[in-house]
């Protein structure tokens, strides 16, 4: 049961946010669509892959793909201020997305008995796969490479889980830790903590 509500909570939040984006940029109802399956699906299809194990298409998500469809119409139908609005908060669901696949995707590395190496990976590609294809698909620079911290909450959930500090076989010890890492990237969002880069226009 959590690990269904968090794929519902996962999936949701992240065509959510890819069907707010398509249409920041102007994209028709087709282009939202595909923009808004593919943010949720694509970071577990890269994982997948680049793990070297069978691949789960998106045709093959059964329900997850119902809610992924039902979460882009709301988005695309309701009131042009209603989305406006919620455009404002994108950084929440994209906050829950980013936790629920990270979690996944550790679990996902464990369950293949892959080392810790590997668990981080799985973590990493799964939680922000999604987002650096809403954005590459966008044409947007991946807000992963250059804007506040993201991939390193994704990769200290994979840390923890991998060594032990967190067991994904207790409810309340995933809850824990998909509550936390969105609370981090929510902070590092709104107190602009980024981490260095070299500014090569500056002496």
């Amino acid at each position: 049961m959590t690990w269904e509500i968090l794929n519902i909570l996962a999936v949701s939040a992240f065509a959510f946010s890819g069907a707010i984006v398509a249409l920041n940029e102007r994209y028709d109802i087709f282009g939202t669509f595909i923009l808004g399956i593919a943010t949720p699906f694509a970071g577990g299809i890269i994982r997948n892959i680049a793990l070297d194990v069978p691949v789960v298409h998106v045709w093959e998500q059964g329900y997850l793909f119902y809610v992924a469809l039902g979460t882009i119409a709301i988005v695309y139908f309701f009131p042009k201020t209603w989305v406006m609005t919620w455009d404002r908060w994108n950084i929440y669901p994209d906050a829950v997305g980013l936790s629920a696949f990270a979690l996944q995707g550790a679990s996902f590395a464990i369950e293949n008995g892959f080392p810790l190496g590997g668990i981080i990976f799985a973590a990493i590609l799964t939680g922000v796969g999604g987002g650096v294809t809403r954005d590459v698909l966008a044409q947007r620079r991946p807000m992963v490479m250059h804007q506040e911290i993201y991939a390193v909450w994704a990769l200290m959930a994979g840390l923890l889980i991998g060594l032990g500090w967190i067991n994904i076989g207790s409810a309340w010890q995933t809850y824990m830790i998909f509550l936390l890492v969105i609370i981090c990237r929510v902070a590092s969002f709104h107190l602009g903590w980024h981490l260095r880069f070299r500014d090569l226009y500056r002496l």
